[in-house]
């Protein structure tokens, strides 16, 4: 009788969401969606999606916060089969154990707002922002292209766990999770209760579709190629692709953004340090590596390479003006650090000396706009004006 209890007491652990505290960090364990093969719903390489669950308690139990976990995009069949092999692309080789810092800490001096909400880190494995629907095969190789069947999966995971009776929920991602944020955020809204406040955030996502320094559209052919392969369009905003020439566009934020229906915080630096690396100065557009140095540092930049830096953050609050004046319910923090994804660093999060516009950490813009205690629409002055900045170049 005892050996019965004690195996099905090891069922139960398996099956519950598990946390580890190593130090003073939260370690939080991974959740396979079980089910999901049943819907197709598999990560590149066949494998199954996964989630990291950290309940929430107190006056947070019922509320919700869902994070995309970001990595990049593939977007041929070379780039997909090596990327499968990889934690990218199955959760066959993700860490069993996740951080969780920034925002989706425990820790109510660590973040304020949201430290005892429902907190989930999404795992990323599919290469496309949650949002392919296709397969690839052939006599050798087999590639599923499902992100947008994964999302599906996991927030039908989520849903009895307590996520259908969520009074707030935010939909955030960092990176190319961050674009998952903004390709979702509508549909998240649909499947919740129309009595939950619903909002989105968008951490180092807004990519933009602008000339690389040779003058092409490096990401734009980057991002028609992954739509394509991955069958993207079929999900992309239809409101967006049924009024645009050019449909695929819709990938890209500045273009669906005024499809949005759910109020949407934008947090980006203006010197984002992949669109600087792989939009504005992509290795194919800088064969002689005249930028090598800038971009390890920027204050080795030159006169013309700042310029054309300040040109870079030009483009992207030209692509936000629309946003800035007539978005009633939306945020923005738009500083000017060198940096990739700031609100799950704790560092830049929410800590003594974190970046700060106009005396205003991140943390404190996005908990005002989500609280509306205050309108939140911070932009920062131009390079090299702000002494805060933690400038993370990799």
């Amino acid at each position: 009788m005892e050996t019965k209890l004690f195996a099905t007491s090891l069922i139960l652990l398996a099956l519950a969401p598990w946390c580890v505290y190593s130090g003073e960090r939260l370690l939080v364990g991974m959740t396979l969606v079980r089910n999901a093969s049943a819907s197709g719903a598999l990560c590149l390489d066949g494998s199954l999606p996964a989630y990291h669950l950290h309940r929430g308690f107190g006056s947070g139990e019922s509320n919700w916060l869902l994070q995309f976990e970001g990595g990049g995009w593939c977007n041929d069949i070379n780039s997909c089969l090596e990327r499968a092999k990889t934690r990218r692309g199955s959760t066959r080789y993700m860490n069993k154990l996740e951080v969780f810092s920034g925002i989706l800490s425990d820790n109510a001096s660590l973040n304020p707002d949201f430290y005892n909400w429902n907190r989930v880190k999404l795992r990323y494995c599919d290469g496309a922002s949650f949002a392919g629907d296709a397969k690839f095969e052939n006599k050798t190789s087999l590639l599923y292209f499902k992100g947008q069947k994964i999302w599906e999966a996991i927030i039908s995971d989520l849903l009895p766990k307590g996520l259908i009776h969520a009074e707030k929920a935010l939909l955030s991602g960092c990176s190319a999770g961050a674009l998952a944020s903004f390709l979702h955020c509508d549909s998240f809204t649909l499947h919740l209760p129309r009595t939950t406040t619903v909002k989105c955030l968008s951490d180092a996502g807004f990519f933009l579709d602008v000339r690389d320094i040779s003058l092409n559209h490096s990401m734009r052919t980057f991002y028609e190629d992954l739509v394509l392969l991955q069958g993207v369009e079929q999900n992309l905003d239809k409101n967006c692709t049924s009024s645009s020439f050019y449909p695929k566009l819709c990938i890209f934020p500045q273009y669906a953004l005024s499809y949005i229906a759910t109020p949407f915080f934008i947090l980006n630096s203006a010197y984002d340090v992949y669109q600087f690396h792989h939009i504005l100065v992509p290795p194919s557009a800088d064969l002689h590596g005249h930028w090598s140095h800038c971009k390890l540092n920027p204050s080795a930049c030159n006169t013309n390479q700042i310029n054309i830096l300040q040109g870079l953050r030009q483009d992207m609050l030209s692509a936000l003006r629309s946003f800035l004046q007539y978005s009633e319910k939306g945020g923005l923090f738009i500083n000017s650090c060198f940096a990739h994804c700031q609100s799950e660093s704790q560092e830049t999060w929410f800590a003594t000396d974190s970046p700060r516009i106009n005396n205003k950490t991140i943390a404190e813009a996005v908990g005002d706009w989500y609280f509306e205690r205050r309108v939140t629409k911070e932009i920062d002055c131009a390079y090299p004006c702000d002494s805060t900045c933690h400038n993370l170049i990799p």
